[in-house]
């Protein structure tokens, strides 16, 4: 989970985004600097903004950021301070992780899909992938269910062709990252990569 901070582009906010919603239906409630954001329709959750947040957290870095312990830590005693009692249960595991590829089989109903059994270092994925260059034995990255790609897609459970995959194996252009071949095919990490490790992007 990531949140975002950019002091010269918006000034002293810290955004917590939660999920997408309608900007025309928003509603807020403020707890001293502390703006709770839901959907005036359905009442679902969508984020909160932090203001003064220099005042509370020491924020080096620009833009996005991945939201951790040491950070949600003061996050929390800011609700508590401001009679905010929302429960802050976010999964803080990393959603980009480095993959080992298994297995590699065929897909029993599709010639161009691939059924992989990818080790990511708690436990090991089922993941259906059409790249052309995938193959057993290499290290990728594996963007986990809940992951939000750089292009704004959510990962999720799916059925690919019947057959169920859970996460995405990535390409280097899908993350977004410099000089991405324009070639399909899935980015294949060095081997010093270890499965399981996370894969900042």
């Amino acid at each position: 989970m990531h949140v975002f901070y950019n002091r010269q582009g918006i000034g002293d906010v810290l955004i917590i985004p939660i999920k997408e919603g309608d900007r025309d239906t928003l509603k807020k409630e403020s707890y001293g600097d502390v703006v709770k954001i839901t959907d005036g329709e359905d009442g679902s959750l969508l984020g909160y903004n932090i203001f003064n947040a220099s005042k509370y957290f020491n924020l080096e870095s620009r833009g996005k950021m991945r939201l951790t312990e040491e950070m949600l830590t003061p996050i929390k005693d800011l609700f508590t301070k401001n009679q905010l009692n929302d429960v802050l249960d976010f999964d803080l595991s990393p959603k980009f992780v480095v993959g080992y590829v298994k297995e590699k089989s065929p897909h029993e109903n599709a010639d161009k899909l691939s059924v992989c059994q990818v080790d990511i270092g708690d436990e090991t994925l089922q993941i259906v992938c059409g790249a052309p260059n995938i193959d057993q034995g290499q290290k990728v990255v594996v963007a986990k269910v809940g992951a939000v790609m750089p292009g704004g897609m959510k990962i999720k459970d799916a059925k690919l062709r019947g057959v169920p995959s859970t996460g995405m194996i990535c390409s280097a252009k899908e993350l977004d990252l410099p000089d991405a071949p324009k070639e399909k095919g899935i980015l294949v990490l060095e081997d010093d990569y270890k499965a399981g490790e996370p894969f900042e992007i």
